[in-house]
């Protein structure tokens, strides 16, 4: 069975963004660039809230045509052109790249999602995140902590998603000051 695995860089102070919703204090450099490639390529598909959705379809459908981007936003332009992706949306109406619509998070539906052949999926967006915790459908966290405070914004998690034991998997410090805490859910006892 598939996994569903929240994928945020978070602040130090826990905000995925500021309250304007600008999110300029990430610090990806090339070698996070490169670990996040690696960790998404096989994933089995993208989930997320339409404003995440429009965000990324703003910019990486066409990222690589720069002839001065990096290797790793190239690289990670076709990654995202190629992943199968539901936005999950009650007033989005068309969505191009490879992209399901969905208007409501149903649990039944998302466990059928999961049981489908393929790799992991990846969520995004805060606010489906939240609604994703609201109804226990999230396996695996990946939190990526920036060296920075930003003071306040939307917070990663929301109240419902207090006292949930986990369990670590992964830690990993990355040059740039990035921490990556990798937690699941606990093995069964």
């Amino acid at each position: 069975m598939r996994k569903i695995v929240m994928l945020f860089s978070v602040s130090l102070d826990g905000y995925v963004e500021r309250p304007d919703r600008r999110i300029d204090w990430h610090l990806v450099d090339e070698e996070l660039h490169r670990h996040m490639n690696d960790v998404l390529r096989p994933m089995g598909g993208f989930i997320s809230g339409r404003v995440t959705w429009e965000l990324m379809a703003g910019y990486w459908p066409t990222a690589d045509a720069d002839p001065d981007a990096p290797g790793p936003v190239v690289e990670f332009a076709e990654i995202w052109r190629s992943m199968p992706k539901t936005v999950y949306s009650r007033t989005l109406t068309r969505a191009g790249w490879n992209t399901e619509i969905r208007r409501e998070v149903v649990p039944a539906e998302v466990e059928r999602l999961k049981a489908e052949p393929g790799g992991d999926l990846v969520l995004g967006g805060a606010d489906l995140a939240a609604a994703f915790l609201q109804h226990d459908l999230v396996d695996e966290y990946r939190i990526y902590v920036h060296p920075v405070l930003i003071g306040a914004g939307k917070p990663l998690f929301p109240p419902a998603a207090a006292d949930r034991p986990l369990q670590l998997l992964e830690t990993r410090t990355f040059g740039n000051g990035v921490v990556l805490l990798h937690y699941g859910r606990p093995a069964a006892s």
